[in-house]
């Protein structure tokens, strides 16, 4: 069956030699529970945002916080969507033939994977960026990244992923059922055509970007804070900083661990012509490892929160018999002396007049 003769039945020609056997009660099992376990975490993740989203709605953190909501939505939404798919096919004994004669079920299948793929991706250098912007312009960030200004953005992100997603079903080209039959994506098998090697170039390429300006933003974030640290030697108004760049730290080692084999399989793939040198259980495997990543990033939320840094500080330092320091230390501050501090501390003798300053006034 090839795709040039009938186009509803694109998908269909890898399975006529396909070498790629999974175990059918194996992998059923483990789709459940990836996706059982992916639904559960986000949903806690999204409660535990939401209160905190509440709790500062009108303070500097609430634009990251709703930026971190989103990314968790996106997560969610993905374990339900696609992974219900992938048990229905696993259920069905992958048979293809049977339940998608009209390539539909595999087109949003496909559609599914790339945009689940690339918008927690984008999501995360958006909240790379906004963090850095807080940080090295705090009066900007309080006065133009407004709530309407964030959604504005997580719609932005959402619909450059969607047309990522579609640009494939634009051009009248099919995706494609890979060898495994478990999954579709764009066409990883005999890829000779300009065009087909060009959508996996541009997701590779996408993605590697986007962890690209994670981490560059995310590097001059951590250098000003601690600038900033050393220079006034306070800590005041800046723990919500630090709290925030831990977890987009952590995010970003969880999506390049997760991420970067799958990426690199289709970049390879793409700069290749004819047939790829990765095995389809190379890429199932590289597909689980980026599946994990939408797994961990609510963890990331629900662990490394500031009640439970101060907790796990408190337990390390009894442990090593070194004296806990001043929990007060950890409060939040207000965006107001958030501000105060970073406009005394650019200022020329910034230094002096925060030394001079009332510790009562940092507390309020």
């Amino acid at each position: 069956m090839n795709s040039s003769k009938s186009p509803g039945l694109a998908g269909f020609g890898v399975l006529k030699n396909t070498t790629c056997h999974t175990e059918k009660k194996i992998s059923v099992f483990f789709s459940i529970i990836f996706m059982t376990v992916g639904i559960l975490s986000n949903s806690l993740a999204i409660v535990i945002l939401m209160k905190a989203y509440q709790r500062f709605r009108q303070k500097s953190k609430a634009s990251f916080l709703l930026l971190a909501s989103g990314l968790v939505v996106t997560d969610l939404f993905g374990h339900l969507i696609n992974g219900a798919i992938a048990v229905f096919v696993y259920a069905s004994d992958k048979d293809w033939i049977r339940f998608n004669q009209s390539n539909i079920l595999c087109s949003v299948f496909g559609i599914c994977m790339v945009f689940f793929g690339l918008c927690p991706l984008f999501l995360g250098s958006v909240m790379a960026v906004e963090r850095c912007i807080g940080v090295t312009k705090p009066i900007f960030h309080s006065t133009k990244m407004t709530s309407r200004h964030v959604k504005m953005m997580l719609t932005m992100v959402c619909l450059f992923a969607v047309l990522i997603a579609l640009l494939p079903i634009l051009r009248f080209r099919a995706y494609q059922i890979q060898a495994s039959r478990t999954w579709c994506f764009y066409k990883t098998e005999h890829v000779e055509d300009w065009e087909d090697r060009f959508y996996l170039l541009l997701f590779s390429c996408l993605g590697f970007l986007a962890l690209a300006i994670s981490f560059l933003c995310n590097a001059v974030t951590g250098i000003t804070l601690l600038r900033v640290k050393f220079k006034s030697q306070q800590r005041q108004g800046r723990s919500h900083h630090f709290e925030m760049i831990i977890q987009l730290l952590a995010i970003m080692c969880v999506s390049c661990i997760c991420w970067s084999p799958f990426l690199v399989a289709m970049a390879r793939i793409g700069l290749r012509e004819g047939r790829s040198e990765d095995s389809c259980e190379t890429l199932l495997f590289a597909l689980r490892m980026a599946t994990w990543n939408q797994i961990l990033d609510p963890w990331v939320y629900i662990l490394l929160r500031k009640a439970v840094l101060r907790n796990l500080y408190r337990i390390s330092s009894g442990c090593c018999g070194v004296h806990v320091m001043n929990l007060h230390m950890w409060e939040l501050s207000s965006i107001k002396n958030s501000l105060k501090v970073a406009a005394i501390s650019e200022s020329p003798g910034g230094s002096k007049q925060i030394n001079l300053q009332p510790l009562s006034s940092m507390g309020q």
